[in-house]
């Protein structure tokens, strides 16, 4: 589970200033002449002909078999040594755990809740893909939830533009709408859509459906009246260790806070709080609000599930002190097991070591003439302005799956304002309310296939590539007018290059 709890509120020391560094990796200092060669691999493609060399190898030496099945996203790194196979199979088992609540018999599983989002992590990333949004008010929320925060509170005096917010005082910043007996859930989030109708450039006609969210069945009283919203969708697992492993500075190097080049997007680093490492530049989450895999699931047996870990030590995970039925229920933090938590060290690691080592599908029709075409319809539209498409990894001591591989995730993991229509309103860390992270394209040609549901964007109101793009605002408009100005054989083109990632 890779949501997502406010770090700042877990330090027990002052944060660290920050520096563009990778406290987190087991990095190799690479050379002058290394990094020339480096910088002209990574160059912009000038001939659309043909397939850029191992382009088809999306995660380098890790890509894995593209399958046709919904259990494309679950093969490991295909560069792992055998003998961490056993790793990855204990992480997967843990991924795939049912929790249960306390007191219980089980006693390798218990301490779930009491208030919770979901009973194991693989029941939010489905088949370690994308969740997506209920379709109707008999269907379960279990890939989707909500963030809750209210304006004001404390920030890291290190961090220029953090963003100051708090927990809403009686219900936290994340809905739990399940509960262990005994406990009222939280509430239930619901959607409503709006058909929205779309002109396009060649005149044809699109639709857009928007959502509207609320809280029905709140059990713990009002909520604050400034009380902030935002939806979203347990993301798709692969690749997140070769996104770790990309240099920092590489990152920053795309940064255009001010837009000093001119070209109406200034992508910016979110900057945020490690419990272990000080501040870091964050990469992960729909916001980048958290730094490394290792915090990222941590916060989401924390969130998620009410468990315990060395990282967020607390039984009761995130139920507020206005709960005190919930902080004062059983928990799993039996003495003499488990370092005394509910998911100890060891089996955090396992997990991180498995959201780690998901591969990425290779591409087997990267030189297809009309995916060629539409890579080319990609690069004149502008995407790759955030969309970088590839990356060389830190050369990394004891990560073999992920050292110095050359990537293609077609990201940025900067921060980009998109505009009023994809706005949640609610900022985090350095994030204000209208931007958001650049998703990793990816893998995303398969969505449907490994979850059975064609939806995109961090809530899932896409229901179609199409519309994830007709949806781009702010930064993010000149490339969706140019796309969709296309005509029909060079927007199939578009859609068949995505489709291919």
């Amino acid at each position: 589970m890779l949501r997502l709890l406010p770090v700042f509120l877990f330090f027990a020391q002052p944060l660290a200033a920050w520096t563009p560094n990778d406290a987190h990796l087991p990095a190799i200092p690479g050379t002058a002449p290394e990094a020339k060669r480096i910088a002209a691999i990574l160059a912009p493609p000038r001939d659309f002909t043909k397939a850029e060399p191992f382009e088809h190898l999306p995660a380098g030496a890790a890509t894995v078999r593209r399958r046709t099945t919904s259990d494309a996203f679950s093969d490991p790194s295909g560069n792992m040594p055998f003998a961490s196979e056993t790793d990855f199979k204990l992480g997967n088992a843990l991924f795939r755990k049912l929790w249960v609540g306390s007191p219980s018999s089980t006693l390798a599983s218990d301490g779930l809740g009491p208030l919770y989002n979901a009973r194991a992590c693989q029941s939010c990333h489905v088949k370690d893909g994308r969740g997506h949004p209920p379709e109707g008010p008999q269907d379960d929320r279990i890939s989707i939830f909500l963030r809750l925060s209210i304006p004001g509170g404390s920030a890291p005096e290190e961090i220029e533009d953090y963003i100051a917010t708090s927990p809403d005082p009686a219900y936290g910043e994340q809905l739990q709408d399940l509960a262990l007996p005994g406990h009222a859930a939280e509430g239930r989030m619901d959607t409503e859509w709006t058909e929205i109708p779309v002109t396009l450039g060649d005149g044809s006609a699109a639709s857009l459906r928007k959502p509207s969210y609320s809280i029905a069945n709140p059990g713990y009283g009002s909520m604050a009246p400034d009380v902030m919203l935002s939806p979203r969708v347990a993301p798709q697992m692969i690749g997140l260790g070769l996104l770790e492993a990309i240099p920092a500075a590489d990152i920053l190097a795309h940064a255009d806070e001010d837009d000093a080049d001119g070209d109406g997007i200034s992508g910016r680093a979110n900057i945020v709080g490690s419990v272990e490492h000080g501040i870091m530049l964050g990469r992960f989450g729909l916001k980048a609000g958290q730094p490394t895999i290792r915090q990222q699931s941590a916060s989401a047996f924390a969130g998620d599930m009410g468990l315990s870990t060395v990282l967020f030590p607390a039984p009761w995970g995130e139920c507020m002190p206005a709960q005190p039925a919930c902080r004062a229920a059983p928990d799993g933090q039996e003495d003499g097991i488990r370092d005394g938590l509910e998911v100890d060290a060891q089996s955090l690691d396992l997990v991180a070591f498995y959201a780690r080592n998901l591969g990425v599908p290779e591409r087997p029709r990267a030189g297809n003439a009309q995916v060629l075409l539409g890579k080319r319809m990609f690069h004149e539209a502008g995407c790759p302005a955030c969309h970088i498409s590839k990356f060389v990894t830190h050369r990394l001591d004891g990560r073999p799956e992920q050292s110095f591989q050359l990537i293609w995730p077609y990201t940025d993991l900067l921060l980009h304002d998109m505009g009023d229509g994809l706005a949640d309103n609610r900022p985090e860390a350095r994030a204000t309310g209208r931007e958001w992270r650049t998703p990793p394209l990816w893998g995303i040609g398969m969505t449907e296939t490994v979850t059975g549901t064609a939806s995109y964007l961090h809530d899932g109101r896409a229901r179609s590539l199409w519309e994830a793009i007709l949806w781009h605002d702010g930064e993010g408009r000149a490339s969706r007018d140019a796309a969709a100005s296309l005509d029909a054989e060079d927007r199939a083109a578009l859609l068949a290059f995505l489709e291919s990632l």
